[in-house]
């Protein structure tokens, strides 16, 4: 008898290659969570604004979370899934090793650039052919930042990468982008292939060789090779399949495969997306459009800058052990916070969903003596929760439910302001480790085991429990979200002046 990931006793090792946590998870044929092992990776910040890895680390990292899996599972591993952190640029010269750490997702070094481009139009005509907005930790500014800082390492680079392809190119050999990863800012998105008018457009013609091979949906399935077999304990040959990047595979994972689907990622980046059957140009340039890795279907994601951190930066402010004190401290207080506000943009880079702003700051308003550490907590929630209403209502449609994941999504008091203050029913499922989910979903389907994202996430993806919003609490957060509208149209004419000063 054969399950869905093959014979019963074959296991399914799928990676989720985080900013700062690299996770190894151990799936069943039934498609459940077995055992996880993880490692923590490092971020390095040259300077207050700029945010590097060593990719070499990264690597080990990788190495080190898998072959621990491998060895505790104890059981025939008959594939090897991977999804990793998007955008930033991963450099590495003709010899596939880097040139320099890599540059992240959250780096605020190239604001200028994309300031230029702001008001030279570049910003909204690129928007009109690939339907993302560049920030500064797109791979695009970053290059033209390089070329003026650094022009000997691009001198010596010969590909620009993401994080999953770079550690595909570690595992296989194997050296290319994953549509997902070259979506933003490399792609016509009607067509899914590389525009050279956005090259051009962004300057960086001499730089086009940069771009790798674009991997498309059916090329997703590779051999391990044989000096990363050894490594990690695995039979070379062992396929390793590169799946969407984080936010896009989360999604899937979470069984948000459809158009009108939407899911909100509680992580590191508070990453609100609904999935779309075509691309939208035509509107205000805000947020990310993202291939999903099925035909006709695309992720349209707002993806912030500041999202668990700024839970973990209250709990610091207020003396606590974590952010489960601050969770569970905000259970104290009532909704409204008792009319302490805040603007949770924290991010030393500004923010960039659902608008961008490098001089974004954050803000607590409304404060008396009266406050204590339950409201301050409580608000800090219900901020985020507003950023969360935010990118939903910037999203072309309005979501019947909105699926929550990642490590906030662990507190029901969050879950639940959520639901109050976005008005939408709010939904759990039951996997921990959602991006390693749709990983495997995406294994999976690639290898002809499912014949789609759908279908799959159909079979294998389960609900735990919902979070119905309440009628009178959500009046309360409709008026509280203009005003938090409009102490962010107001705090906005002083921010650049406020960052200046510092």
């Amino acid at each position: 008898m054969t399950s869905a990931t093959g014979s019963t006793g074959d296991v399914a090792v799928c990676v989720d290659a985080g900013t700062t946590m690299i996770k190894a998870v151990v799936f069943d044929g039934s498609g459940r969570e077995l055992l996880v092992t993880r490692r923590d990776t490092a971020v390095g910040n040259p300077t207050r604004e700029r945010s590097e890895q060593d990719m070499d680390e990264v690597w080990e990292a990788v190495v080190g979370a898998v072959a621990e899996a491998v060895r505790a599972v104890d059981r025939p591993v008959r594939l090897l899934a991977l999804t990793a952190q998007g955008d930033g640029a991963w450099l590495v010269d003709a010899a596939g090793r880097p040139v320099r750490p890599a540059v992240l997702w959250n780096d605020g070094r190239s604001a200028a650039v994309v300031e230029r481009w702001r008001t030279e139009g570049v910003l909204d005509e690129a928007f009109r052919t690939n339907g993302s907005l560049t920030n500064a930790g797109l791979p695009n500014a970053v290059l033209r930042t390089l070329e003026v800082e650094e022009p000997d390492v691009l001198d010596r680079a010969d590909a620009v990468l993401t994080c999953g392809g770079w550690l595909l190119l570690q595992l296989t050999g194997v050296r290319g982008l994953d549509t997902s990863e070259a979506s933003a800012p490399w792609l016509d998105i009607a067509r899914g292939a590389y525009s050279d008018e956005l090259v051009a457009l962004y300057g960086l013609e001499k730089h086009r060789a940069l771009l790798p091979r674009l991997l498309s949906d059916d090329e997703r399935v590779h051999e391990l090779a044989p000096a990363a077999a050894e490594r990690l304990g695995l039979p070379a040959g062992t396929p390793v399949v590169l799946a969407p990047y984080d936010i896009v595979a989360t999604a899937i994972g979470a069984g948000a495969t459809e158009p009108g689907q939407a899911l909100s990622i509680l992580g590191t980046t508070l990453c609100t997306e609904t999935v779309i059957g075509s691309p939208d140009t035509a509107g205000e340039p805000s947020g990310l459009t993202v291939a999903l890795g099925a035909p006709g279907r695309l992720v349209r994601a707002f993806p912030t800058l500041a999202g668990t951190g700024v839970i973990d930066w209250t709990a610091i402010l207020l003396g606590l052990s974590g952010a489960a004190e601050v969770l569970e401290l905000a259970g104290d207080a009532v909704p409204g916070a008792g009319g302490l506000r805040v603007l949770p943009y924290l991010s030393p880079a500004g923010e960039r969903a659902p608008f961008l702003d490098a001089s974004a700051s954050g803000l607590f308003t409304g404060v008396t003596f009266g406050h204590g550490r339950p409201e301050y907590a409580r608000a800090v929630l219900e901020g985020l929760a507003h950023v969360i209403r935010d990118c939903l209502e910037a999203a072309p449609q309005r979501p019947a439910e909105l699926r929550v994941t990642g490590g906030g999504a662990a507190s029901s008091l969050w879950c639940q302001v959520i639901a109050d203050v976005t008005g939408v029913e709010t939904v759990r499922t039951e996997d921990a480790q959602t991006g390693t989910k749709g990983a495997l979903l995406t294994a999976l389907t690639a290898l002809g085991e499912q014949p789609d994202l759908t279908t799959a996430a159909a079979a294998l993806v389960r609900e735990r429990d919902r979070f119905l919003p309440d009628p009178a609490v959500t009046a309360l957060y409709d008026a509280e979200h203009a005003e938090f509208l409009a102490t962010r149209e107001l705090a906005a004419r002083r921010w650049r002046h406020w960052r200046g000063s510092r």
